[in-house]
């Protein structure tokens, strides 16, 4: 009897400790592992014989958050009545070569080039596609040494520049090639200057800024600003770990000021020397400080995930203060944007399909309204609308209203195939919508 009774012990124990192998790979592997790509993945084209001349548009969106660094594009008429969908003008799906190639960066768009990263089993790729018709009008690639965790592709959005783009991966490669024909012009690693990749990579936009392109770097490079004609170091600034934050450029009384999100405060930068004018102590789990802070009328709002909540703080150009601070809104990597007053975006981790879309007031941190309609995911503005895509790649239409939350229009899996959460932000350009989902991109006409 007590034979069968240990018997029965033991295989009972032994289903628990199957079940928690099984749950503790499962976990390790959203935290630490590659997601696997979906869908249909198409050989690299050849590029366009004879390559067009660089153009602008009227509405571009040549950096991360588009023009003005905040989730909003110039584009004016764009079509409400989605009952029909959206027309499809072009797609892609060769932007990752190989199955644990995930990329996860947002493409840039000036006139009638759009770039965006890429990977295969052993490099960076960088693609610039012809916006209008998809063709490829040239590839570049460098041998790049990358982590696992989330995929060895580029997180950064590349940053346009005139006639040039700067791409910068996720193990600290900065490279600057020209817009015209993707001749390489320099390349650095963040590593050569002290830098250190954090657990899920290196995923600061490269921003330029004057003379200077500006990106994090951590360890002994926190901040890196290189000359953006030649490379060269101009300074570095700040010591610790790297958040995965955009660094945002502000003016304050005619004084060009810079915010940089890193692993435990965010941070105020004098861009012409690196100088810290100011830092807010911001501690999270896992030193994720991933958003972007949004700025208006002299108002910061910064917001993390994992339950550590939101703060405005008003600044002037040497000191800030805390105007409030709460976790109504909590944003893993998620971008609020400030619209007449009010913080609207998502909150919650997406890496758990949990969220949802808030309006907050900004100079109070009061919760107007909450909805879990648009699901988890991104957002971005245009033409006095806030368009989502949410993480199963769907997009939602909201109209901004403090009131009421009002979705507008819906379109259902209009990035199809969507197996693992899809993060990147959306763009949009000259009356062009702009999705991606690891090897796929699609642009779809905003237009009447």
């Amino acid at each position: 009897m007590r034979r069968k009774t240990l018997k029965i012990i033991l295989g009972i124990l032994a289903i628990l400790l199957v079940i928690i192998a099984y749950y503790a790979y499962h976990v390790y592997n959203n935290i630490m592992g590659s997601e696997d790509l979906s869908g249909n993945q198409g050989n690299i084209p050849e590029n366009i014989k004879e390559i067009p001349p660089i153009d602008n548009g009227i509405a571009d969106w040549p950096n991360w958050r588009g023009t003005h660094y905040n989730g909003k594009n110039d584009t004016k008429g764009i079509k409400s009545d989605w009952s029909k969908g959206l027309t499809k003008l072009w797609e892609v799906n060769y932007l990752c070569q190989g199955q644990s190639t995930a990329s996860w960066a947002s493409p840039v768009i000036q006139g009638n080039r759009l770039i965006v990263p890429g990977r295969d089993e052993s490099n960076d790729l960088v693609f610039c596609i012809n916006s209008a018709s998809g063709e490829l009008i040239w590839k570049g690639s460098y041998k790049a040494e990358s982590g696992i965790s989330h995929g060895p592709g580029a997180r950064a959005t590349p940053s346009i520049d005139q006639n040039k783009v700067y791409t910068y991966g996720r193990s600290g490669d900065l490279v600057c090639w020209q817009l015209l024909d993707g001749k390489m012009l320099w390349h650095k690693n963040v590593k050569d200057v002290g830098g250190a990749e954090p657990d899920w990579g290196l995923s600061s936009t490269p921003l330029v800024l004057n003379d200077k392109v500006i990106v994090q770097g951590g360890g002994k490079a926190l901040v890196v600003a290189y000359n953006k004609e030649n490379g060269d170091i101009i300074w570095k600034s700040l010591e610790g770990a790297s958040g995965y934050s955009a660094a945002v450029p502000i003016n304050i009384d005619n004084t060009q000021m810079l915010l940089v999100y890193h692993a435990v405060a965010l941070s105020c930068l004098n861009p012409k020397d690196g100088t810290e004018i100011w830092r807010v102590p911001w501690e999270t789990e896992y030193g994720v400080n991933a958003s972007t802070p949004a700025f208006e009328n002299n108002i910061v709002f910064h917001t993390s995930g994992y339950g550590k909540g939101g703060q405005a703080l008003k600044i002037t150009k040497d000191k800030y203060q805390v105007m409030w601070t709460n976790t109504t809104f909590a944003a893993q990597h998620s971008d609020p944007i400030i619209i007449d007053g009010y913080i609207y975006g998502y909150s919650g981790e997406s890496s758990k399909f949990k969220g949802d879309f808030k309006c907050i007031e900004l100079v109070s941190g009061k919760e107007m309204w909450t909805s879990k309609e648009p699901g988890m995911g991104t957002s971005v503005f245009v033409d006095g609308y806030i368009i989502c895509f949410d993480i199963k790649g769907n997009l939602h239409l909201i109209k901004p209203n403090p009131k009421e939350f009002k979705q507008v229009a819906f379109i259902n899996a209009a990035m199809p195939e969507v197996t693992n959460p899809a993060w990147t932000s959306p763009s949009i350009a000259n009356g062009k919508l702009y999705l991606r989902y690891m090897q796929k991109l699609i642009c779809y006409n905003l237009m009447p």
